[in-house]
């Protein structure tokens, strides 16, 4: 057991699995304190198989109840055991897709007070006392209303427990990363699609899997080869949301996308990077 310590902060059930799944195993494995935050229960999701329709929005939290239980099958299988719901689980709702009517629903994460949000999420760091924190870029990805107020309530989380950092005590958390789609993998990740999308839609372009992010702002490069089974079993636990088929997944939409255990990330905050000999950190503590 090492006292090494990660925080990763997600916007929604599933979220954690299909882009920081690997590198979430991988730490938990090699024995690293992981802590995951989710700041909704992801009422809004979209729910993929028909014997679960009953589960829709129509149904007042049903679906929110739901991917609880998905989530805590998803942590099983990455090795994580530590998770929390940001103020509670339902304390902030799904806000649905950027422009929607769930946007100005009372409670929603998208209309949640930043400071106060901020306050809770620097009590759990304050309690965890992470050497890292990931979460998103300041587009929360692909432009999620719930996961660009995460980026903003997480950076603002990281300022306030440095603030109030008990006396005496010399932690602080050193590097705080975003998530990122380096644009030359998601180009090769879409020919290898044209050729071989299994029963999904094979996509057109980068833009149908994710914004990419430009290659020169990319630092970080984690290997999480060895931990792709449990990356692709958390995301099968997460059945409303992804179809999973052989090494292949797709959303609602129904778009190949790989299961890649290799993720990415870019240093937000900390001090500089230190790349090894293919221009990456291979190592989110380093």
């Amino acid at each position: 057991m090492t006292d090494r310590r990660l925080l990763l902060v997600h916007a929604h059930p599933d979220d954690e699995s299909i882009v920081t799944g690997a590198t979430m195993a991988k730490y938990a494995a090699e024995g690293a304190a992981v802590t995951l935050v989710t700041c909704t229960l992801g009422e809004e999701g979209e729910i993929i198989p028909p014997d679960l329709a009953h589960l829709g929005p129509d149904r007042e939290d049903t679906l929110g109840e739901h991917r609880i239980g998905e989530l805590d099958k998803a942590c099983v299988a990455l090795g994580v055991r530590d998770h929390r719901f940001l103020g509670g689980p339902g304390r902030y709702r799904d806000s649905g897709m950027m422009g929607a009517p769930t946007n100005d629903r009372p409670g929603c994460f998208w209309r949640a007070d930043v400071e106060e949000a901020a306050h809770t999420l620097a009590m759990v760091i304050r309690e965890v006392r992470p050497d890292v924190i990931v979460t998103y870029d300041d587009n929360g990805g692909y432009g999620h209303p719930d996961h660009i107020q995460a980026h903003r309530v997480t950076l603002r989380a990281f300022e306030k427990a440095a603030e109030r950092a008990l006396p005496g005590t010399p932690w602080q958390t050193r590097k705080l990363y975003a998530i990122a789609q380096p644009r030359s993998v998601l180009e090769e990740s879409v020919a290898r699609l044209a050729e071989a999308p299994g029963p999904f839609t094979a996509p057109a372009a980068v833009e149908d899997i994710s914004p990419a992010t430009p290659d020169h702002l990319v630092t970080a490069r984690i290997d999480g080869t060895a931990h792709w089974p449990a990356k692709a079993l958390a995301m099968r636990a997460h059945a409303t949301q992804i179809t999973v088929e052989g090494e292949l997944f797709a959303l609602s939409n129904g778009i190949a996308q790989e299961i890649r255990a290799v993720e990415y990330f870019t240093l937000v905050r900390g001090s500089a990077p230190r790349p090894g000999p293919d221009g990456y950190e291979t190592d989110l503590f380093a």
